[in-house]
Protein backbone atom coordinates (compact mmCIF):
# COMPACT_ATOMS: atom_id res chain seq x y z
CA UNK A 1 0.00 0.00 0.00
CA UNK A 2 0.80 3.68 -0.22
CA UNK A 3 1.54 5.73 2.95
CA UNK A 4 2.34 8.93 4.24
CA UNK A 5 5.31 8.83 6.73
CA UNK A 6 7.16 11.41 8.96
CA UNK A 7 10.60 10.64 9.22
CA UNK A 8 11.36 13.00 12.38
CA UNK A 9 9.21 15.39 14.00
CA UNK A 10 9.24 18.66 11.58
CA UNK A 11 10.39 17.12 8.45
CA UNK A 12 8.63 16.93 5.01
CA UNK A 13 5.81 13.96 4.66
CA UNK A 14 7.02 11.25 2.70
CA UNK A 15 5.04 8.83 0.49
CA UNK A 16 6.47 5.38 0.60
CA UNK A 17 5.26 1.83 -0.41
CA UNK A 18 4.75 -0.39 2.85
CA UNK A 19 3.22 -3.61 3.06
CA UNK A 20 -0.54 -4.18 3.62
CA UNK A 21 -1.58 -4.91 7.25
CA UNK A 22 -2.49 -7.95 8.03
CA UNK A 23 -5.97 -9.07 9.90
CA UNK A 24 -5.51 -9.47 13.73
CA UNK A 25 -8.01 -9.85 16.84
CA UNK A 26 -9.21 -6.62 17.60
CA UNK A 27 -8.26 -4.55 14.61
CA UNK A 28 -10.25 -4.00 11.17
CA UNK A 29 -8.62 -3.23 8.01
CA UNK A 30 -10.31 0.02 6.15
CA UNK A 31 -9.46 0.64 2.79
CA UNK A 32 -8.92 4.46 3.58
CA UNK A 33 -11.12 6.62 0.87
CA UNK A 34 -10.26 9.88 2.75
CA UNK A 35 -8.10 10.89 5.54
CA UNK A 36 -8.67 14.60 7.49
CA UNK A 37 -5.78 16.55 7.66
CA UNK A 38 -6.45 18.86 10.71
CA UNK A 39 -4.88 20.90 13.40
CA UNK A 40 -4.16 17.86 15.87
CA UNK A 41 -2.16 16.37 13.16
CA UNK A 42 0.45 19.49 12.86
CA UNK A 43 0.70 19.28 16.46
CA UNK A 44 1.69 16.06 16.14
CA UNK A 45 3.76 16.14 13.40
CA UNK A 46 6.01 19.11 14.94
CA UNK A 47 6.50 17.14 18.55
CA UNK A 48 4.24 19.31 20.44
CA UNK A 49 1.45 16.94 21.42
CA UNK A 50 1.45 15.41 24.66
CA UNK A 51 2.07 12.24 23.24
CA UNK A 52 3.12 10.93 19.63
CA UNK A 53 3.96 7.45 17.46
CA UNK A 54 7.28 6.08 17.24
CA UNK A 55 9.15 7.58 14.12
CA UNK A 56 8.98 7.14 11.49
CA UNK A 57 5.13 7.25 11.45
CA UNK A 58 1.79 7.50 9.56
CA UNK A 59 -0.31 10.90 10.58
CA UNK A 60 -3.92 11.04 10.49
CA UNK A 61 -6.57 11.08 13.43
CA UNK A 62 -9.26 10.62 11.26
CA UNK A 63 -10.81 8.99 7.95
CA UNK A 64 -13.53 7.61 5.98
CA UNK A 65 -13.67 4.27 3.88
CA UNK A 66 -14.89 0.88 3.61
CA UNK A 67 -14.31 -2.61 5.81
CA UNK A 68 -11.96 -4.69 4.17
CA UNK A 69 -11.33 -7.57 6.80
CA UNK A 70 -12.41 -7.64 10.65
CA UNK A 71 -14.12 -10.23 13.22
CA UNK A 72 -16.47 -7.36 14.07
CA UNK A 73 -17.30 -5.32 10.93
CA UNK A 74 -19.01 -6.29 7.84
CA UNK A 75 -16.64 -6.08 4.91
CA UNK A 76 -17.66 -3.59 2.75
CA UNK A 77 -19.27 -1.53 5.08
CA UNK A 78 -19.20 2.05 5.28
CA UNK A 79 -17.32 3.63 8.19
CA UNK A 80 -15.81 6.53 9.43
CA UNK A 81 -12.67 6.31 11.67
CA UNK A 82 -11.19 8.18 14.60
CA UNK A 83 -9.33 8.17 18.03
CA UNK A 84 -8.23 4.94 20.20
CA UNK A 85 -5.02 6.37 19.60
CA UNK A 86 -4.45 6.87 15.74
CA UNK A 87 -2.26 8.90 14.48
CA UNK A 88 -1.05 10.28 18.12
CA UNK A 89 0.57 6.72 20.03
CA UNK A 90 0.54 4.12 16.94
CA UNK A 91 0.23 5.14 13.32
CA UNK A 92 -2.72 6.79 11.48
CA UNK A 93 -4.82 7.60 8.33
CA UNK A 94 -2.87 8.95 5.65
CA UNK A 95 -2.52 5.44 4.03
CA UNK A 96 -4.56 3.21 1.27
CA UNK A 97 -5.29 0.83 4.31
CA UNK A 98 -5.61 1.66 7.72
CA UNK A 99 -5.10 -0.87 10.46
CA UNK A 100 -7.69 0.70 13.26
CA UNK A 101 -8.83 -1.01 16.86
CA UNK A 102 -12.08 -2.13 16.12
CA UNK A 103 -13.75 0.52 18.74
CA UNK A 104 -12.15 3.36 16.35
CA UNK A 105 -14.72 2.91 13.96
CA UNK A 106 -18.49 3.88 13.16
CA UNK A 107 -20.79 3.42 10.81
CA UNK A 108 -21.52 5.70 7.62
CA UNK A 109 -25.14 6.05 6.33
CA UNK A 110 -25.40 5.49 2.58
CA UNK A 111 -25.21 8.43 0.59
CA UNK A 112 -23.17 10.93 2.45
CA UNK A 113 -19.73 12.00 0.88
CA UNK A 114 -16.90 10.31 2.06
CA UNK A 115 -14.96 13.24 2.74
CA UNK A 116 -17.61 14.53 4.47
CA UNK A 117 -17.63 11.06 6.52
CA UNK A 118 -14.16 11.64 7.05
CA UNK A 119 -13.78 15.44 8.08
CA UNK A 120 -17.35 15.68 10.36
CA UNK A 121 -16.55 14.39 13.66
CA UNK A 122 -13.63 17.13 15.00
CA UNK A 123 -15.97 20.25 13.48
CA UNK A 124 -19.51 18.60 14.05
CA UNK A 125 -18.49 17.28 17.67
CA UNK A 126 -16.50 20.04 18.98
CA UNK A 127 -19.10 22.56 18.15
CA UNK A 128 -22.21 20.26 19.41
CA UNK A 129 -20.53 19.96 22.59
CA UNK A 130 -19.75 23.00 23.15
CA UNK A 131 -22.65 24.50 23.07
CA UNK A 132 -24.79 21.55 24.49
CA UNK A 133 -23.05 19.72 27.03
CA UNK A 134 -20.52 22.75 27.87
CA UNK A 135 -22.45 25.96 27.56
CA UNK A 136 -25.82 24.78 27.98
CA UNK A 137 -27.10 27.04 24.54
CA UNK A 138 -30.59 28.09 25.41
CA UNK A 139 -33.42 29.50 22.72
CA UNK A 140 -33.28 33.55 22.29
CA UNK A 141 -29.67 33.81 23.29
CA UNK A 142 -27.56 35.92 21.69
CA UNK A 143 -23.87 34.20 20.70
CA UNK A 144 -20.34 35.63 19.54
CA UNK A 145 -18.71 33.23 17.36
CA UNK A 146 -14.98 33.80 16.89
CA UNK A 147 -13.67 32.19 13.32
CA UNK A 148 -16.78 31.50 12.12
CA UNK A 149 -15.67 31.05 8.56
CA UNK A 150 -13.40 27.48 10.21
CA UNK A 151 -14.89 24.68 10.24
CA UNK A 152 -15.90 24.67 13.71
CA UNK A 153 -16.90 27.94 13.46
CA UNK A 154 -19.24 28.00 10.85
CA UNK A 155 -20.30 24.59 12.26
CA UNK A 156 -21.31 26.06 15.87
CA UNK A 157 -22.86 29.22 13.59
CA UNK A 158 -25.31 26.92 11.95
CA UNK A 159 -26.18 24.84 15.49
CA UNK A 160 -26.88 28.06 16.96
CA UNK A 161 -29.32 29.05 15.13
CA UNK A 162 -30.41 25.19 14.63
CA UNK A 163 -31.46 25.96 18.58
CA UNK A 164 -33.36 29.07 18.32
CA UNK A 165 -30.52 31.57 19.39
CA UNK A 166 -29.24 34.15 17.71
CA UNK A 167 -25.66 33.80 16.55
CA UNK A 168 -22.93 37.44 15.77
CA UNK A 169 -19.60 36.51 13.92
CA UNK A 170 -18.11 39.89 14.27
CA UNK A 171 -16.63 41.33 17.75
CA UNK A 172 -17.65 44.95 16.21
CA UNK A 173 -21.08 43.75 16.60
CA UNK A 174 -21.05 42.59 19.90
CA UNK A 175 -19.51 45.20 21.32
CA UNK A 176 -22.93 47.40 20.63
CA UNK A 177 -24.65 44.50 21.78
CA UNK A 178 -22.95 42.47 24.49
CA UNK A 179 -23.68 38.46 24.65
CA UNK A 180 -24.81 35.88 26.52
CA UNK A 181 -22.08 33.23 25.35
CA UNK A 182 -18.65 33.50 23.38
CA UNK A 183 -17.60 30.19 21.46
CA UNK A 184 -13.82 31.21 20.68
CA UNK A 185 -12.39 28.99 18.25
CA UNK A 186 -9.33 31.19 17.87
CA UNK A 187 -7.62 31.95 21.10
CA UNK A 188 -4.91 34.44 21.43
CA UNK A 189 -5.66 38.36 20.91
CA UNK A 190 -9.33 37.55 19.36
CA UNK A 191 -9.76 36.35 22.66
CA UNK A 192 -8.40 38.52 24.40
CA UNK A 193 -11.11 41.33 22.11
CA UNK A 194 -13.85 38.91 22.52
CA UNK A 195 -14.12 38.71 26.34
CA UNK A 196 -15.71 42.16 27.09
CA UNK A 197 -18.03 41.67 24.81
CA UNK A 198 -19.81 39.20 27.19
CA UNK A 199 -22.66 40.43 29.86
CA UNK A 200 -21.58 39.87 33.00
CA UNK A 201 -22.46 36.40 34.70
CA UNK A 202 -22.22 34.96 31.30
CA UNK A 203 -20.00 32.17 30.00
CA UNK A 204 -17.07 31.83 27.17
CA UNK A 205 -16.35 28.62 25.95
CA UNK A 206 -12.67 27.90 24.62
CA UNK A 207 -12.27 25.85 21.59
CA UNK A 208 -9.29 26.62 19.88
CA UNK A 209 -6.00 28.67 20.03
CA UNK A 210 -4.60 28.66 16.23
CA UNK A 211 -3.98 32.76 16.57
CA UNK A 212 -2.62 31.97 20.17
CA UNK A 213 -2.40 30.03 23.29
CA UNK A 214 -2.14 32.69 25.57
CA UNK A 215 -4.63 35.34 27.24
CA UNK A 216 -3.24 38.40 29.56
CA UNK A 217 -6.22 39.14 31.91
CA UNK A 218 -6.95 42.35 33.59
CA UNK A 219 -8.17 39.95 36.70
CA UNK A 220 -9.41 42.71 38.99
CA UNK A 221 -11.63 43.72 36.09
CA UNK A 222 -12.50 40.13 35.23
CA UNK A 223 -13.79 39.01 38.98
CA UNK A 224 -16.27 42.13 38.63
CA UNK A 225 -17.57 40.77 35.26
CA UNK A 226 -17.69 37.38 36.64
CA UNK A 227 -17.62 35.71 33.00
CA UNK A 228 -17.02 31.92 33.11
CA UNK A 229 -14.09 30.86 31.28
CA UNK A 230 -15.30 26.95 29.91
CA UNK A 231 -12.65 25.16 28.43
CA UNK A 232 -13.22 21.93 25.67
CA UNK A 233 -11.30 18.91 26.21
CA UNK A 234 -12.75 16.49 23.42
CA UNK A 235 -10.62 14.52 24.94
CA UNK A 236 -12.46 14.17 28.34
CA UNK A 237 -16.23 14.90 26.65
CA UNK A 238 -15.60 12.21 23.40
CA UNK A 239 -18.56 10.07 24.92
CA UNK A 240 -20.74 12.92 24.74
CA UNK A 241 -19.59 13.66 21.07
CA UNK A 242 -20.09 9.97 19.78
CA UNK A 243 -23.39 9.77 21.28
CA UNK A 244 -24.84 12.77 19.32
CA UNK A 245 -22.99 11.44 16.12
CA UNK A 246 -25.98 9.88 14.59
CA UNK A 247 -28.05 12.55 14.74
CA UNK A 248 -25.41 15.28 13.19
CA UNK A 249 -24.54 12.38 10.40
CA UNK A 250 -27.94 12.65 9.37
CA UNK A 251 -28.49 16.39 9.59
CA UNK A 252 -25.37 16.51 7.18
CA UNK A 253 -26.58 13.47 4.74
CA UNK A 254 -29.96 15.87 4.23
CA UNK A 255 -28.24 19.20 3.80
CA UNK A 256 -29.16 20.79 7.38
CA UNK A 257 -26.23 20.86 8.05
CA UNK A 258 -22.80 21.69 6.01
CA UNK A 259 -19.07 21.76 5.63
CA UNK A 260 -16.77 22.79 3.29
CA UNK A 261 -14.06 20.57 2.35
CA UNK A 262 -10.65 20.81 0.02
CA UNK A 263 -9.16 17.78 -1.67
CA UNK A 264 -5.49 17.09 -2.14
CA UNK A 265 -3.83 14.14 -3.52
CA UNK A 266 -1.89 11.80 -0.68
CA UNK A 267 1.21 13.03 -2.04
CA UNK A 268 0.45 16.32 -1.19
CA UNK A 269 -0.05 16.02 2.64
CA UNK A 270 2.83 18.73 2.82
CA UNK A 271 0.40 21.35 0.55
CA UNK A 272 -2.58 20.02 2.36
CA UNK A 273 -0.73 21.10 6.21
CA UNK A 274 0.49 24.04 5.31
CA UNK A 275 -3.16 24.76 3.44
CA UNK A 276 -4.62 24.49 7.11
CA UNK A 277 -2.81 27.62 8.45
CA UNK A 278 -3.51 30.09 6.51
CA UNK A 279 -5.88 32.55 7.78
CA UNK A 280 -9.30 32.57 6.29
CA UNK A 281 -8.91 29.26 4.83
CA UNK A 282 -12.56 27.23 4.61
CA UNK A 283 -13.48 23.97 6.07
CA UNK A 284 -11.42 21.34 6.26
CA UNK A 285 -8.47 19.50 4.19
CA UNK A 286 -8.93 15.91 3.15
CA UNK A 287 -6.00 13.49 1.58
CA UNK A 288 -7.53 11.34 -1.16
CA UNK A 289 -5.65 8.00 -2.63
Amino acid sequence: MKAVRIPGFGAAPVLEALRDPQPRPGRTIVRMAAATVGHIDRTVWNGAFLKHPPLPYIPGVEAAGTVVASERHAPGQRVWVRGSGLGTTEDGTWCELIDAPDEALGFLPDGLDMALGAAFFSPCISAWVALHEIAKLQAGERVLVTGATGAVGSMTVQLVREAGAIVLARTEDAQQQPVDLLVDTVGGPVLEAALPCVVPGGRAVLVGYTAGNTLPLNIAHFLQRDVALLPLNMFGREAAGRAAVPALLARLADGRLTLEVKRFALGEAASALEWITQRGHRGRAVLVP
